[in-house]
C-alpha cells in the first residue's frame, strides 16, 4: 500500500535551512580538505577527494537528523549515531594485516576523526571543529617527525643492493644484518644484464637505518646500495 511522504518543507522552510546550510557544507569541506591534503602528500588510499566528501556528507547527515525528526520528536540524533558505524566499517576497509606488519591505522584514525569534524560542522560547532582540525594537523605533520627524529618511531625503508655477483653480494647483506640482530624479508629480486638486484625491507629508528646503508655501502661485494620509503605505511 503506498503511504505518503511524512516529511513537508515549505519554500521558506527550504529557504531558511539553506541558509545555514552552506556554511556548514562549505567549512566541513575545506576542513576535510585540509587533512586530505597531508594525506595526499603521504600518498596514502584516503587523499583530497576522500576527506572532503566524507567530512561533507557526516556534516549533511548530522544536519539532516534534527531536521528530519522535527522540533517535536526529542530523538533528533538517531541518523547522526549511526554514522559512528559506519566509518567503523570504512577504516576498517584502510587496515591491512601483512605476515609480519598491521599498516594502514593512522589512516583509518584520520577517517575517524575527519568524520567528527564533520558532525561538529554540521551541528554548527564551528570553532570546535578548526580547532579539532589544527590539533589533527599537528598530530600528523610534527609528532611523527619528533619521533623519528628522536629515535622513539620504528620505521620501514625499502633497501635496494645492487651488485655483480649474486652469491657474494647476499653473504655481505645477511653479514651486515646479522650483527644488527635483523632477519632479511626479500621484497623482490632479479637481474638486469649482469646486473644482481634485491629489495628488502627493513623497520628501525633512524640512526640504526643510517648504520645499516653505511656498513652496506662499505661492503665490496655491493654496487650501489639505495633507500626509499615504503609509502604504504604510515
Amino acid at each position: 500500500m503506498y503511504m505518503p511522504s511524512t516529511f513537508h518543507f515549505s519554500t521558506i522552510d527550504q529557504e531558511l535551512l539553506s541558509t545555514g546550510t552552506a556554511t556548514r557544507m562549505l567549512l566541513a569541506c575545506v576542513l576535510g580538505g585540509v587533512i586530505g591534503l597531508e594525506r595526499e602528500w603521504r600518498h596514502k588510499a584516503s587523499g583530497l577527494r576522500t576527506n572532503m566528501l566524507l567530512c561533507v556528507g557526516c556534516a549533511f547527515f548530522t544536519l539532516l537528523s534534527a531536521v528530519l525528526a522535527g522540533e517535536s520528536n526529542p530523538d533528533k540524533g538517531r541518523v547522526a549515531s549511526n554514522i559512528v558505524q559506519g566509518i567503523g566499517f570504512l577504516g576498517a576497509g584502510l587496515i591491512l594485516h601483512t605476515r609480519d606488519r598491521v599498516v594502514g591505522l593512522t589512516s583509518a584514525a584520520s577517517i575517524f576523526v575527519v568524520a567528527s569534524i564533520g558532525m561538529a560542522c554540521g551541528a554548527g560547532l564551528y570553532l570546535e571543529a578548526t580547532l579539532v582540525t589544527v590539533i589533527v594537523l599537528i598530530a600528523l605533520l610534527l609528532v611523527g617527525s619528533l619521533e623519528a627524529q628522536i629515535g622513539w618511531k620504528l620505521y620501514p625503508l625499502v633497501y635496494e643492493v645492487r651488485g655483480r655477483d649474486e652469491n657474494t653480494m647476499f653473504v655481505a647483506i645477511l653479514s651486515v644484518l646479522d650483527r644488527s640482530g635483523d632477519r632479511l624479508n626479500i621484497v623482490s629480486r632479479d637481474s638486469v644484464a649482469t646486473l644482481q638486484r634485491v629489495t628488502f625491507l627493513i623497520a628501525a629508528n633512524k640512526k640504526k637505518h643510517e648504520r645499516l646503508l653505511a656498513e652496506l655501502r662499505a661492503s665490496d661485494a655491493t654496487d650501489q646500495v639505495s633507500v626509499y620509503r615504503d609509502y604504504e605505511t604510515e
